[in-house]
């Protein structure tokens, strides 16, 4: 355990960057799969409206540093892809 004060802030701050961060993974995570599962249902609808929500919180995870930009850009990407190819189907 730290001794120092500064040292002692910095876990402080560590366990709520944590906390916020899992917590952003987390929302992200589940936007991207809900995006998966309108494409595997084959709803185009909810597809479309499921890959806006994916396509903000991918960029504003990469915005906030928890994932790459290009990271984010290529499953933005990728996803509207398969998105479009399903409407034009």
């Amino acid at each position: 355990m730290a001794n120092i004060k500064s040292a002692l802030k910095r876990i402080r701050q560590d366990v709520k960057r944590t906390e916020r961060n899992k917590a952003r993974r987390s929302r992200m995570r589940s936007q991207v799969k809900q995006v998966e599962v309108a494409l595997a249902a084959g709803d185009a609808e909810n597809a479309r409206a499921a890959m806006l929500a994916a396509q903000k919180e991918l960029d504003r995870a990469a915005s906030k540093g928890l994932i790459k930009r290009n990271n984010a850009s290529r499953k933005v990407s990728r996803l509207n892809a398969r998105v479009k190819a399903l409407v034009a189907a």
